[in-house]
């Protein structure tokens, strides 16, 4: 199993950032909105490797 890895980073303007990384199935959307609680969100980036396991899991699920 692959370490998951949290990091938040809160700037001197109090601006935030959370990186998360070591997610399987797209759960790291749960777990950022879990962090937000009811902030606003302003920018919202996804990495590479989101996509690829959206793509991952919808090729196992048309091979059924």
């Amino acid at each position: 199993m692959q370490a998951k890895t949290i990091t938040v980073v809160i700037d001197e303007n109090g601006n935030s950032t959370i990186d998360l990384s070591g997610f399987q199935d797209n759960s790291c959307a749960q777990v950022a909105d879990d962090f937000r609680g009811g902030d606003r969100v302003t920018k919202e980036q996804r990495k590479a490797s989101y996509h690829q396991d959206a793509r991952s899991q919808e090729q196992q699920e048309t091979s059924r």
